[in-house]
């Protein structure tokens, strides 16, 4: 029988250019130049506050040779205890890249919990609009990478006593919305989120949404959205599409303040629609399956970097859904070796985090995915959300940034 018992956590928590226009097609080719890699970044940008509402816990991350069979009794090959949670990774992401971030969530005052501030503060991330409730237990998450297959599988415990409106005040929540460049929610904590998400709306701050699965509240905050970054199985399970080219053209007609949606499909890269405010200038139809299609067989099968190709503004149609005028961008993902492959847990925290910040830095999307796969990249070569997560000063990073 398989069994997890309830662990002490460790200390601390232990250990360009611009794309070329080629008929309907354009791309984008990271290239690191020696001078690129020499150069160090330019300052981030000045306007750039996320403030950040959602999950954050304690990982214990578990290494195993395979996943265990029914009544197994297995050992892990290395254990490692740090922080964790989806709101949680992100905004520690975006504050390494330099942005000036702000999370509210909900811990407990215990060793998890003082453990979990600790970590984020460490990480410049502003914890000054967490609640810490007297009683009760910090959320935590078993995590199993399974090195055979490598894929991580989660186990949840949620904190208790739950966060609810009237944990944060009105004043609170008005401090950790001043001068904010963009709000983002991962949909836990979904009434404290909506009340939040509702006042950014009301001040014109930019709210991005992780749609992961669907969840309670989800929908109301859609509806506040303007950009959305979800996961792959979410967009057909959410619209009842079959197909995912054609999902996402269905959320963005659900949705009519969504300015862009990204799919991620972690080592295939990432497809995003960019709605276009303006009417396509040719009254030509251009239905998005083959358009997908068409963007496969331009990119660069060979490249080992991350990539981008898109189309020109079109009016993209989706048989029986119906149309809108947009961009639809196709990214790559970094291949990988297999030997340093090591985790994936975080890796779609990372790719929001590095949203986050192009929002900020006014990146073009050509320019924003590749960099976005490459921080997620990045986070894939170590074990557990955070470890891997770079710096702006990485190497890996500097020809997106100067």
């Amino acid at each position: 029988m398989m069994c997890f018992t309830h662990l002490t956590p460790l200390p601390l928590f232990s250990a360009v250019s611009l794309p070329s226009s080629r008929r309907h097609f354009t791309s984008f080719r990271t290239r690191m130049s020696s001078s690129s890699i020499d150069s160090a970044p330019p300052p981030p940008p000045g306007n750039g506050i996320v403030i950040g509402c959602g999950g954050t816990t304690v990982d214990f991350l578990a290494t195993v040779d395979s996943y265990p069979k029914p009544d197994d009794k297995i050992r892990s090959t290395s254990l490692k205890v740090q922080g964790g949670g989806n709101a949680g990774n992100a905004v520690t992401c975006a504050a390494r890249l330099g942005l000036t971030c702000r999370l509210i969530s909900k811990v407990a005052n215990d060793s998890q919990g003082k453990g979990i501030l600790e970590e984020l503060e460490s990480d410049g991330v502003d914890t000054s609009f967490l609640v810490v409730s007297k009683e009760g237990n910090t959320p935590f998450t078993y995590v199993i990478v399974d090195k055979q297959t490598q894929t991580r599988t989660c186990i949840h415990t949620p904190g208790y006593p739950p966060m609810v409106p009237t944990d944060l005040p009105q004043s609170t929540m008005l401090s950790a919305l001043d001068r904010a460049s963009i709000a983002y929610f991962d949909v836990r904590l979904h009434e404290t989120a909506l009340v939040i998400a509702k006042e950014a709306s009301r001040k014109k701050i930019p709210i991005l949404v992780d749609a992961e699965k669907k969840r309670d509240g989800l929908d109301d905050l859609l509806q506040l959205a303007d950009y959305v970054v979800c996961t792959a199985k979410f967009p057909q399970a959410w619209t009842e599409v079959s197909s995912i080219p054609c999902a996402l053209v269905s959320m963005l007609l659900r949705l009519p303040k969504l300015k862009f949606v990204i799919v991620t499909l972690g080592e295939e890269g990432c497809l995003m629609i960019q709605r276009d405010s303006t009417e396509a200038s040719e009254s030509k139809e251009t239905d998005i399956e083959s358009l997908v299609e068409s963007l496969k067989q331009r990119s660069d099968s060979t490249a080992t970097f991350p990539t981008c190709v898109s189309s020109e503004t079109t009016k993209l149609k989706a048989n029986g859904i119906g149309t809108l005028s947009g961009r639809l961008f196709l990214g790559t993902a970094e291949k990988i070796p297999p030997e340093e492959l090591v985790d994936t847990t975080g890796a779609g925290d990372a790719f929001i985090g590095a949203v986050l910040y192009a929002l900020c830095a006014g990146m073009p999307p050509e320019k924003m995915l590749p960099f976005a796969t490459q921080v997620a990249a990045c986070n894939c070569r170590a074990l557990g959300a955070r470890t891997g997560l770079p710096h702006r000063t990485d190497p890996r990073l500097v020809p997106f940034l100067v």
